[in-house]
């Protein structure tokens, strides 16, 4: 079976002279820094091709190895592999893979391609395996002999740190899951693998000097049905563990792909799966047991306990022996305060250390700088430097710590502004374990957010705040899966793929070259690799893609559809199942009523799924409106129109159907654009408290006929939500005499003091609105 697929028209005319033959394209994902199409004719891969590697070097006969197999999986050919160079001749043109002093960045290679062969030249054996990769990737599947046309590539990442994430904890992933997912980790460019070992649900390392962290702390009576529901699935989870010999040989795997294993052993937080098993280290003395729910556990390590200090010490010294990697994650991250505020080990040692509140940080604050600064002491005594989540900033930074900013881009910042190593996994651009789709209720369940790949894809970690030395800091960008609602690794995979796509265009391109539509068009023949590996990987951006823009002059709301790879797309209006008797779309639909708008994309490839989407109309949809009061600048999306453009959003308030406002209220002006007898006012809100999104406090509504003037016609406030009150969307239907108006003021109160039972207690709530209709 030949499968052919050009993303590009650079290559158009070489195409054209090869018809009877499939065609590499260099252009893959991620683009590599620069291609020079050659003149002459280019090298025909067969069975006669040969692989030749600097002998002497291993790491170079297993680069030999991967790509005579890479090349089997794509085009069916064996071919042979040889220590030393190839002299081009009759009979003896291939592949040269060589080292040599091209660059200073050791990840670097250069490829050339011509009718003797192709070299391959890295400044280290990881060049080259990049270099293989662009080749590999850059094969079309075919049965047969393919043509690689003659070309230049001078290539190199932009980021020494590309970096990947997976908890496994929370749940566990098998030996051969780890290998797997370091393979599409080494497919991707990325060099990186943060494996996230332990936390409040489970310990996954073998400690030989504490056995019971392979036991008791590696196993879990049940675990939470969905987002900490209170009810429990009552399967004993566990136990599991990785044994230090599965970790080094995990290691090994990864090394000969060019991919570093950093662990993370979380403290001084997420250790209530340590504490159930070692309870004499936490500030009650326990007893503990391992977390069946999510979130964050206030049972931490004992700051005050010098065995406690010991305890840490004894887990990294083995951790060192196992994983040979420069740097150590030690998390400290979510780590509450609340038992070291009342515990006497640990006040006495704030005292000691003559530790105060100030206008910057707590006294406890300064102490988790104390546990973090012991242990990067003791990492750096042996040679090794930590990594901690962007909270090590709070109490003051250990000296050699790179600072991971999760919390958006500001710990970054902070940290590079201070002259520290910082590695970028903000959460709207790199947490994988957000959505990545509105239409979540077709999704397995996710913790919530909403990250597209076009939203991973447009993240610059370069923020123009930053001095160029200060941008010197940034040394990397990370993806991050948390998996307390991703329990197997076919889901990790749904969950990474294609985003892991788009990241590794983030840390390899420089930004210059760097183009969504182009990427999509790329992201083809990636997905044939996908495709043969078998890999479970989502397909969103592969289905019918749907913009809406709202014609106020009109009244109208423009929908504009397309598809990644062109096919044609059919659609219908009134609900039913699209087929190829539908309307052919060939230009943006015009919808002004009611109606379910579903479109499908079908060609000789196959179909997409279904799009559908329902639009309501009322004396409000269409029509202009203004905001009194701005919204918060992360919930901004696409405006003010948002509320007027008939479409409902769902439970997921980030998808970019609300708009959140925070620090002051919704207020906003609907300007029907003619008077009209109206006596009711609507609009939905999202709640979701733990994320600090509260219902209004209260609501006003005000008519004009002029704009100037305006009569309150609603008044209504309402209490403080209760802990008890459901997440969900809440509808306010507001209802008034009939009166005639042009312009409808809706104004909304935020919840500026969250109650006393919220952990937030004291700070300001989000307000999340949504779709105001008037009749």
């Amino acid at each position: 079976m030949k499968r052919n697929i050009f993303a590009v028209a650079i290559l158009g005319c070489m195409l054209l002279s090869c018809t009877n033959k499939a065609t590499a394209d260099y252009r893959i994902v991620p683009l590599p820094q620069e291609i020079t199409m050659t003149n002459g004719k280019g090298f025909t891969l067969s069975e006669r091709t040969m692989i030749a590697y600097q002998g002497g070097n291993r790491q170079m006969e297993r680069n030999a190895e991967f790509l005579a197999e890479y090349i089997k999986e794509k085009t069916g050919i064996q071919v042979g592999i040889t220590a030393g160079a190839i002299t081009p001749g009759e009979k003896t043109k291939g592949i040269n893979l060589s080292i040599d002093n091209i660059s200073d960045n050791e990840e670097a290679y250069q490829m050339t391609i011509n009718a003797e062969g192709v070299n391959i030249v890295g400044a280290s054996p990881a060049g080259v395996f990049y270099g293989i990769q662009t080749l590999r990737k850059a094969i079309p599947a075919a049965d047969g002999n393919v043509v690689l046309p003659a070309a230049k590539i001078n290539d190199y990442p932009r980021f020494g740190y590309r970096g990947a994430h997976l908890d496994v904890s929370r749940h566990y992933f098998s030996v051969d899951s780890i290998k797997r997912f370091i393979d599409i980790l080494a497919l991707h460019n990325i060099n990186r693998f943060h494996w996230h070992l332990t936390d409040d649900q489970g310990w996954r390392i073998e400690i030989k000097k504490y056995p019971k962290l392979s036991t008791v702390a590696a196993e879990r009576d049940e675990t939470v049905i969905g987002r900490n529901s209170g009810k429990y699935d009552g399967k004993h989870y566990g136990p599991y563990i990785y044994t230090q010999k599965e970790c080094r040989d995990i290691v090994a795997y990864a090394a000969e792909r060019n991919v570093t294993v950093i662990p993370e052993i979380d403290l001084p937080g997420h250790m209530q799966a340590a504490l159930a098993a070692y309870p004499e280290y936490g500030c009650t003395g326990g007893p503990y047991e391992v977390w069946k729910m999510w979130g964050i556990s206030e049972n931490v390590l004992c700051a005050g306990n010098d065995a406690t200090l010991a305890f840490i010490e004894d887990i990294l010294a083995e951790v060192i022996q196992v994983f040979p990697s420069k740097y150590i994650h030690i998390g400290g991250d979510e780590c509450p305060k609340t038992q070291w505020e009342k515990c006497p080990k640990c006040q006495a040692r704030i005292k000691k250390l003559g530790f105060k509140d100030d206008e910057h940080n707590s006294a406890e604050m300064y102490l988790q700088s104390f546990v973090i600064s012991h242990a990067e002491k003791f990492l750096n005594s042996k040679g090794r430097q930590i990594i901690g989540w962007d909270e090590i900033l709070e109490g003051g930074l250990a000296p050699n710590a790179t600072v991971h900013s999760w919390r958006g881009i500001g710990g970054g910042l902070e940290a590079a502004k201070k002259g520290h190593n910082c590695i970028m996994s903000p959460n709207t651009f790199m947490y994988f374990d957000y959505y990545q789709t509105k239409h979540t209720e077709d999704e397995p369940l996710a913790i919530g957010g909403y990250v597209p790949v076009s939203t991973v894809y447009n993240y610059e970690p370069m923020h123009s705040s930053l001095t160029p030395e200060q941008q010197k800091h940034i040394i990397g960008v990370q993806a991050n899966l948390w998996t307390e609602y991703v329990p197997t690794f076919t889901h990790v995979e749904y969950m990474e793929l294609p985003r892991m796509a788009a990241l590794c265009e983030v840390q390899w391109c420089k930004p210059e070259n760097k183009d969504y539509e182009d990427f999509k068009s790329r992201l083809l023949s990636l997905v044939e690799i996908y495709d043969m590996e078998k890999y479970n990987y989502a397909k969103h951006i592969f289905d019918v893609n749907a913009t809406f823009a709202t014609d106020t002059i009109n009244n109208a709301i423009v929908a504009t559809l397309n598809t990644v790879d062109n096919r044609p797309i059919y659609y219908t209006i009134d609900g039913s199942e699209p087929t190829e008797t539908s309307a052919l779309y060939n230009k943006p639909i015009t919808i002004k009523g009611n109606c379910v708008l579903k479109a499908k994309g079908i060609s000789a490839r196959g179909e997409t799924r279904t799009f559908s989407e329902e639009f309501v109309f009322n004396k409000a949809t269409a029509k202009p409106i203004t905001l009194l009061q701005p919204t918060h600048r992360t919930y901004t999306f696409d405006g003010p129109l948002t509320l007027t453009d008939g479409l409902q959003g769902n439970h997921n308030y980030r998808t970019g159907r609300w708009l959140g406002f925070a620090g002051n209220d919704f207020e906003a002006i609907i300007d029907l654009q003619n008077a009209m007898e109206i006596s009711k006012v609507s609009f939905n809100t999202c709640v979701e408290k733990g994320d600090w999104v509260f219902d209004a406090r209260g609501i006003e509504i005000s008519v004009s006929t002029d704009g100037k003037q305006y009569t309150k016609v609603f008044n209504e406030q309402y209490p403080s939500m209760q802990s008890e009150d459901a997440n969900k969307i809440y509808t306010h239907d507001l209802t008034f005499a009939t009166t005639k108006a042009r312009y409808v003021k809706v104004k909304a109160l935020v919840e500026h003091n969250m109650p006393e039972w919220h952990g937030a207690k004291g700070y300001g709530a989000f307000l999340f609105i949504d779709e105001i209709a008037i009749d």
